[in-house]
Parts: structure tokens; sequence; C-alpha cells
């Protein structure tokens, strides 16, 4: 049944004969077993008496589908997930659920409410066809018939159009050419707060409705010109009571009632009324350099009146001896204007002979630009030095062009100092009202426009030094911060809107207390569809009453040299808005405006001006042999 013993010996159990080596190492066997027993036993005993021990927990795992996890890690992570979401997703879900409403801009300060309401004033004084959206209810179309015979020979449309300079009826284009100039600089200037405020479409067509006006005034599609229409409507009396013919002055009527005959002016000789207009026409080809077509229409029509300006035999006032224009806008001299007309015509166009008329020393030495006289330091529309000076001193500024104009451009700018020194009140070189107005005009009549001019023109020059990290300026020995230029413009501003003696704003419509009784006639005849006659509206003129129309946005003629003001219509002196004095309101108040910004445009002025220095040579042509 077996197989024989492979491994050898007898395949009989037999404990005898065992030896004593092999017998010793089975009972060392037998303890180790018998040991094992008892450690069993005394488990037993110990479950017996005290149950069953605490059984080790297993780990409990979960099958996903495409991965397997432990139990407990699993919900650990869905417990953090649904926190997650309770702490941040649901609060988002809210937040994106919940209706959005766009964020808004800061609230305007004063100035831009003021500046809304002083353009406001451009669109009531025009004249001619007005636009649908003219947005002044009392306002329509008049002078439709002006100039229609007298211009038939340079065009069939007469001269119709342009604005109202006063509270009369009558276009003196002098005043009106400065005014386009000034509108022009203020956008070339701060574009980008015009464009913040929502005014800038509006400015450009306040701007294009003057220039489309000037170039009627003249041939502008021609190269010379030997006559320029410098005036519609208006009067040689000053005397009303010596005066029975109805004409702009002695006539109180709406301009859409006037049916009397409107005289125009025509000059041959008019240096400072051509270089005004030369100005004002640059300018603007500089606003619309978006337009290429117009822009050059308008710098055609600049060189062609400066060219007629510069004429040799043509060197006359244009106001000389002429009873409807000395009495109201005489001209002082025409050099201040040369120097004005030919800087914006280089910045216009680059041609380098503009520049060098600009700073000839000729036209300094004629115009008295570097003498220290009062009545040279204020901007006006009849003196436009301290404008031009400041305007050439930005281009030392910024391109700092040397040789051969840096000697007058340097004079230039230690005059621009000086003028802006003499704007201060520890200075004594103007007299200052008990109430903080600077007398610019030496104590006459109307002076808020010279005190607008001058804020504009002092904050400008402060923020030519800011863009170009100039933290001020000298006065002698004295070092002021720009911050103090800032300040005058501001207190004067603040002057005209309110912070003064009387406590009432100069321009109506702005706060609480303004003039109500406006030296105008539109804003003081009811828009009631009733035609009163050249003398039938004296009855509104003489009324007590306020004036039925708001001509909102109009800065008046401003208080006396003691601070004091008449409400009262038939001294216009008093409370006469001009068409020149708001035009330096609206610059001040965009220049001081924190609401959109502040800093100027430092290069579009620029942008016709060709490079100071050649070109960098092209290389050689490579050698052949």
């Amino acid at each position: 049944m077996y197989g024989g013993n492979h491994w050898g010996g007898s395949l009989e159990i037999n404990n005898n004969g065992e030896s004593e080596s092999e017998t010793g190492r089975r009972r060392d066997w037998d303890r180790a077993a018998l040991q094992r027993s008892d450690d069993m036993e005394e488990e037993t005993k110990r479950r017996w008496l005290l149950g069953p021990a605490a059984e080790r927990k297993k780990d409990k795992y979960v099958d996903l589908g495409c991965m397997v996890c432990k139990r407990k890690v699993l919900k650990w992570t869905l417990i953090s997930l649904l926190v997650a979401f309770v702490l941040i997703g649901l609060p988002i879900i809210i937040a994106k659920s919940i209706p959005k409403h766009k964020s808004h801009p800061p609230p305007p300060d004063n100035y831009t409410l003021a500046l809304h309401k002083a353009l406001r004033f451009f669109n009531a004084q025009k004249s001619g066809k007005l636009p649908t959206k003219n947005g002044i209810p009392w306002r329509g179309n008049s002078g439709l018939n002006d100039g229609k015979e007298e211009t038939a020979d340079l065009n069939k449309g007469g001269l119709v159009g342009g604005y109202y300079d006063a509270g009369d009826n009558t276009k003196f284009h002098f005043p009106m050419a400065f005014s386009m100039t000034m509108l022009s600089w203020s956008l070339i200037e701060y574009s980008h707060k015009y464009q913040s405020i929502g005014e800038l479409d509006h400015i450009r067509d306040l701007i294009k409705w003057g220039t489309d006006y000037l170039l009627l005034t003249f041939n502008s599609s021609s190269t010379k010109i030997d006559k320029i229409y410098c005036q519609v409507g208006g009067s040689q009396n000053l005397n009303i009571s010596s005066s029975t013919t109805p004409d702009d002055n002695y006539c109180w009527m709406r301009p859409e009632d006037m049916d009397y005959k409107r005289a125009v002016q025509t000059v041959y000789a008019g240096p400072e009324l051509a270089g005004e207009m030369a100005a004002a026409l640059a300018a603007a080809s500089i606003v619309f350099r978006d337009d290429d077509s117009y822009s050059k229409k308008l710098i055609k029509g600049a060189q062609t009146v400066f060219a007629f300006a510069r004429d040799g035999g043509k060197r006359r006032s244009y106001s000389r001896g002429n009873p409807y224009i000395e009495p109201y806008y005489n001209s002082s001299g025409y050099y201040d204007e040369y120097m004005w007309g030919s800087a914006w015509l280089y910045y216009a166009t680059g041609n380098v002979s503009y520049i060098s008329l600009a700073t000839n020393p000729g036209l300094s030495k004629h115009s008295k630009a570097l003498y220290s006289i009062p009545a040279a330091r204020a901007l006006s529309w009849d003196n436009k030095l301290p404008a031009a000076m400041l305007l050439l001193t930005r281009y030392r500024i910024f391109l700092n062009p040397g040789y051969p104009y840096e000697d007058m451009l340097r004079m230039y700018h230690n005059v621009t100092s000086l003028t802006m020194c003499s704007y201060l009140k520890q200075f004594n070189y103007f007299n200052w009202t008990r109430g903080g107005m600077i007398q610019l005009n030496l104590g006459k009549p109307q002076p808020l426009q010279y005190v607008a001019n001058a804020a504009f023109l002092a904050n400008l020059f402060a923020d030519y030094l800011n863009a170009t990290n100039v933290p001020g300026w000298k006065c002698d020995k004295t070092f002021f911060k720009s911050h103090v230029l800032r300040d005058f413009a501001s207190s004067q501003v603040d002057y005209i809107l309110g912070k003064n003696p009387m406590n009432m704003s100069y321009v109506v419509g702005y706060g609480k207390k303004f003039p109500r009784h406006v030296h105008h006639r539109g804003a003081s005849i009811p828009d009631n569809n009733v035609k009163y006659s050249c003398t039938g509206g004296w009855k509104w003129r003489d009324s007590r009453n306020p004036n039925p129309n708001n001509i909102t946005g109009a800065m008046v003629g401003g208080p006396d040299r003691f601070d004091h003001f008449k409400d009262v219509r038939r001294n216009s002196n008093y409370t006469e808005p001009t068409l020149a004095g708001n035009a330096g309101l609206v610059a001040a108040l965009v220049s001081l405006t924190r609401t959109a910004g502040h800093g100027i445009d430092k290069n579009t002025i620029f942008s016709a001006v060709p490079p100071l220095y050649p070109k960098t040579p092209p290389p050689p042509t490579p050698w052949k042999p």
C-alpha cells in the first residue's frame, strides 16, 4: 500500500529508543504550546468577566463609479462644499439676481453747474434761422434780411446768422470774433472736461455758428480781399432822448419783431478787426481738425483775412470816425491783434512765417507789450496782449524751440510771469474792492468781463506749470506755488457766483439770488404773440417788474468799485450782459471745474507744428564696386 521509504528508516512511530536530545526538544515544544493555551484561557476569562473588548472599527468605502473613496472623506467634503456655497456662492447668486444700477458719477461742482448755464446764454443770443433744438423757448428766427441788399455782390444769403452782442439787437463783428477765439481756446485746452460733462457737441455748435457767420463777412474763397463787413445794425446816436430814428438803440423790440432798416457797416481798412477774425478762424480750425474740409476752409479764410490785416495800405483803425462803431467798440491799437492772430495761425498751419512775425521785436515795441502798464495786463476784446504772450509762452514751455525765437519768447514768458504777479493782492498793482474783487478796468463800469478773463489766464498758466512739473513761479525774489494762481482764479469766479457783499450771483439763473431786471430786449418783453412797436416796447424797458424771460447764464456787467449793484433794467452798466464777457466766463469756469478731472490737453494745439529740428538724414546708399 505504501511505497518504499524514500527518506530512509522505519515508517513506524516508536517512542522507544529516542535520544535525550530529541526528547528535550519535544518537551520544549510542549511548554510553548502549553503557554499559548494559558494565554488563551486568560483572554477567555477576561471576556467573561468584563464583556468583549471594543473591536477596532473598520474603514468603510464608497464606490462612486469612477473612483473609490472613504465614506468619512466623502462626508466631510460634502459638508465643506455646502458651507462654502452658503458663505460664498449664495451671496453671489443673490447679488447677481438684484437689478443692476449704473454707478453714478460724482456730483458736479459749482463751476460745472454754472458752466452749463453760461453756455445757454449763447443760444439766447443767436440771430438768423434758429435750429429746432436751440433750447430757448422765448427766442425765434430773426434778422433774416440782414445785409441782403448790401452784400449782393458777395453772396445772395446776406449776413444772416451770427450773434447779437448784448442786450441790444446789434451784431458787432469785432467782439464776436474775440468771443469765438476764447471759446475755441478753452475747448482746445479742456476738451476732455467738455466731453465729460456732456457739453462738447454744444460748444462746438456754438463756435461753428459764429465762424460760419464770420466767413460770410468777406470773400473767404479769395486769397485777396479789399473790404470786410464789420457790423450789422446799431445806432449812430448814443442819446436816445434826442433821437427819433428807429434803430437798435432807440427801439426796444424783440429781435423777432424788428421791422426797421438795419444798417451794414463796411470797412476797407481794419487791421485789428481782421487780425481778430484771423485768430478766431485759425483757432476754430484746430477745434474742427476732425472735419478736414471745414478745417481747411477756416484756415484759408484766416490766411486771407490776415493778409488784409497786414496790408500796408490798410493799417487804419476800423472804428476811427465811424459813429456806428467808435462809441461802442473803439479799438486802441492793432499790434496786439498782429501778435495774437499770427500765433494762432502758426499753430493752425505750422507756417514759420507766422511765428517769425509773432516774435518780431517790432510788435512788442509798437504794442508796448514789455512795458509795465496796468491797462496792458487786463485781457479784453480790445487788448489781447496778455493772452497772446501766454499763448506764445506755451510754445516755449512745451516745445522749447530755441534759436531764433528764444529771445523774444523768454521776454514774453517773463512778462507773463509779471502779469500773474500783478493779479496777487499783496503786490498792490491793481486796486481791490473791500469785497474782494480785483479792479482790472481801473474802476470803470462793467468790471466782471475783465475779472473772468484774468481768472482764466491765471488758472491756465498754473495748468501749464503743473503739466511740466514746475511747482510755481517767481515774483521778484519771492517764489509762489502754482496753487496760488488757482486760489486767485477761484476767488474771483466765486465773487461772480455770489461770494460778494451783495450775496448775489451775477450769473442769471445760478443760485437763489440773481439779477431779475437784466438789460435785454428779448428777455424783458413777453413772448405773447403780440408785436410791440419801436416805442411801444418802452413800457417793458421802464417796467419795475422782473423780466418775464430769464436769460439763463448771462453774466451781467457787475457791481461798481464799492461792491454796490443796482438791479435796474435801464442802467446797462450794472445789468447788461455781453458776448465777450460771457466767453471769458465760460473759459474761466471750464478751467476751474474738477468734476471732469483736471489738467490740459498738451499736444492738440501743436498738431500742425512741424518738427523743430532737421530730420535725421537717410543712410548712404550701399557702395557698389
